[in-house]
C-alpha cells in the first residue's frame, strides 16, 4: 500500500511516520501533487499556525488538490482545523471540506489544552475496537465546533469534536501518533478503510 504524508510547513511529520513503521508502512513525505494523487492513502498532519499554513499550501496549489483528493484522507491536528470551513487563528478561510469554524479555547490562560483527554460519542470505522472514554494525546489551543459531521467529542473547557469525517475525509484533532496502542487502533484503522 502506497501512503503519502502531506509535506508542508508545519511540524510533527516525523513522529507520524514513526508511527507508520511501526505498524508496517513506509510512507512517503511528499508535496508532489502527482505523488499524492496516486497515493493509496494521503495522512494530513500539522502542528503549527492556520494562516502560515493556509499560505503554504496555497502558493503550490494544494489546496486545490487536497480538495479533490479521492481516496481516503485522515487530518490530524493541524489537519483537522485546515480542513474546516474557517479558523479564528489570525483569520484565516481554510479548505472547506467540513462546514464549521475554528475557535480559540476561552479563557486564554487556559490555553494551550496539553496532555490525555478521553473522547466519547465515537462513530465510524476509525474508531473500530474502541469504547467511550478511551483516551487519546492532544496538544492545541484551537478547537472545531461540534456539528453534524462530529464522530467523536472531547470536553476541556467545553464540548468540541476531536474527529470529524465527511466521505473520504477523516480527521482527529488528537495525535493518534502520540496516543499509545488507542492511537495505533485509529491508525490501522484508517490504513484498512
Amino acid at each position: 500500500m502506497n501512503v503519502a504524508i502531506l509535506r508542508y510547513n508545519a511540524g510533527n511529520i516525523r513522529s507520524v511516520v514513526h508511527a507508520l513503521k511501526r505498524l508496517g508502512f513506509k510512507p512517503e513525505v511528499t508535496n508532489d501533487p502527482a505523488a499524492l494523487r496516486a497515493a493509496d492513502k494521503v495522512i494530513f498532519p500539522g502542528v503549527g499556525e492556520a494562516s502560515s499554513a493556509m499560505a503554504y499550501l496555497r502558493d503550490r496549489g494544494l489546496d486545490t488538490l487536497i480538495q479533490s483528493l479521492t481516496q481516503p484522507v485522515l487530518g490530524i491536528c493541524l489537519g483537522q482545523q485546515l480542513l474546516c470551513q474557517y479558523s479564528e487563528e489570525n483569520d484565516t478561510e481554510c479548505l472547506g471540506v467540513f462546514p464549521g469554524r475554528v475557535r480559540l479555547f476561552p479563557p486564554e490562560d487556559k490555553v494551550p489544552h496539553i496532555g490525555w483527554n478521553s473522547i466519547g460519542n465515537l462513530q465510524g470505522p476509525l474508531f473500530d475496537g474502541l469504547t467511550d472514554g478511551v483516551h487519546m494525546y492532544f496538544v492545541h489551543g484551537f478547537y472545531a465546533e461540534k456539528g453534524h459531521l462530529t464522530t467523536a467529542v472531547t470536553e476541556y473547557i467545553r464540548p468540541f469534536s476531536a474527529a470529524m469525517s465527511y466521505g473520504n475525509f477523516h480527521a482527529v484533532q488528537f495525535h493518534p501518533e502520540k496516543s499509545g496502542d488507542a492511537g495505533a487502533v485509529i491508525l490501522n484503522n484508517f490504513l484498512k478503510l
